[in-house]
């Protein structure tokens, strides 16, 4: 697998970094949390390659190696960032995936262009749903991980908190989305949250779930709010099932 970086530049002098396995497999986007990066998905880059796909990530404006630009915060359009992504890439229709934040630029851009996407995938997204009051208060740590692997994995802790120092604080917040955007939405849709997920629930999940016309949804244990990094064996299993049709 060579992984080759990518700079692509976006409107008001923005520009977008990216890292693309390449082949000719069936692509796979890859939208990292608020809390993240491009760096966000050391555990599912290798893994989807090797499966066959060809994988991409990238970092949003104002994340690790992406220039938020002139338009920065709500002016920013992820959507068109993601589909000047794309062109450059020179895809065809693609798989979206979107971990948190990261879930509403991926709905947001299966509403405005369902013929481009193959199917669509949530991890930890609650939407356009509030968080918690008490959340907001928390160290980001146990915001964004689980206590059951903040008590187990001390060095996967470290290796994710790196990762979120060096993505930035500059990164805008992602779209807002009509009422009544799952009912919109005809694709495949792929939706999993953490048991201790303080934003995303299982109950919340499940509601989310109805809402949608053809989502499968699962719940991985002992995860949090980042089930993608804390449990990814499960997590790629999950995944990989679904993009397998």
């Amino acid at each position: 697998m060579v992984v080759t970086e990518h700079r692509v530049s976006v409107s008001g002098n923005g520009s977008l970094w990216c890292w693309d396995t390449g082949g000719s497999g069936t692509p796979v986007i890859l939208l990292h949390p608020h809390s993240g990066s491009g760096e966000s998905w050391p555990y599912q880059q290798a893994v989807l390659a090797a499966a066959g796909h060809r994988v991409i990530g990238y970092s949003r404006r104002g994340a690790r190696g992406s220039a938020a630009g002139t338009g920065t915060g709500a002016a920013v359009d992820d959507v068109a960032d993601l589909s000047a992504l794309a062109d450059h890439l020179g895809l065809g229709a693609f798989h979206v995936v979107g971990a948190a934040a990261g879930g509403r630029i991926a709905l947001a851009h299966a509403l405005a262009h369902p013929g481009r996407l193959l199917g669509l995938t949530l991890s930890g997204s609650a939407l356009d749903l509030p968080a918690p009051d008490a959340v907001a208060h928390l160290p980001v740590e146990s915001r964004e991980l689980g206590p059951a692997y903040r008590a187990g994995n001390p060095d996967g802790v470290a290796a994710w908190r790196a990762v979120h120092d060096r993505a930035g604080t500059a990164i805008g917040p992602p779209p807002a989305l009509p009422p009544d955007a799952p009912e919109a939405l005809a694709l495949p849709v792929l939706l999993i949250t953490g048991d201790a997920d303080p934003y995303c629930p299982p109950s919340r999940l499940h509601r989310l779930a109805r809402r949608f016309g053809r989502a499968r949804s699962h719940v991985v244990p002992g995860a949090g709010h980042n089930p993608h990094w804390e449990q990814p064996e499960l997590w790629n299993r999950l995944l990989l099932r679904f993009l397998s049709g």
